[in-house]
């Protein structure tokens, strides 16, 4: 299955996996991203869907003709979350180990450069929005 997904709501990592899994993969391979405590409070996530979710269906593309990836989720969310939150997760299928490490490094790597979600941080010492890293 390949599912790509911008959202205001929390998942489940295990649902994602479960969907990703496949008979003919030897490999799976999650990437779980969290808001985490560098003196922030909260973190605001916003995206421009109708650009992000093509240029998220783009990077799937490339990602599964490059590493030969079986099955693919990706989920986004966006809104205003605590420290500790999940913020993306990606889980990547195939036959082999390497293409799945690769494939799902590929994609964070990828969507932090090209897609449009931006991400303001907010703490005691005010806010401030951050670039891709």
């Amino acid at each position: 299955m390949i599912t790509i997904q911008i959202t205001n709501e929390d998942f489940c990592l295990d649902e994602l996996v479960r969907k990703a899994k496949r008979n003919d993969a030897g490999a799976l391979v999650t990437f779980l991203g969290t808001v985490r405590d560098d003196g922030i409070e909260r973190m605001e996530l916003e995206a421009f869907r109708e650009a992000a979710l093509p240029e998220l269906e783009r990077i799937r593309d490339e990602a599964v003709a490059r590493f030969n990836l079986l099955s693919v989720e990706v989920v986004h969310r966006i809104g205003s979350l605590a420290v500790g939150e999940s913020i993306v997760a990606i889980v990547c299928a195939a036959a082999h180990r390497d293409e799945a490490f690769q494939g799902c490094r590929y994609i964070i790597e990828e969507l932090k450069v090209r897609v449009p979600i931006w991400k303001k941080e907010l703490g005691k010492n005010g806010e401030r929005w951050v670039g891709h890293e």
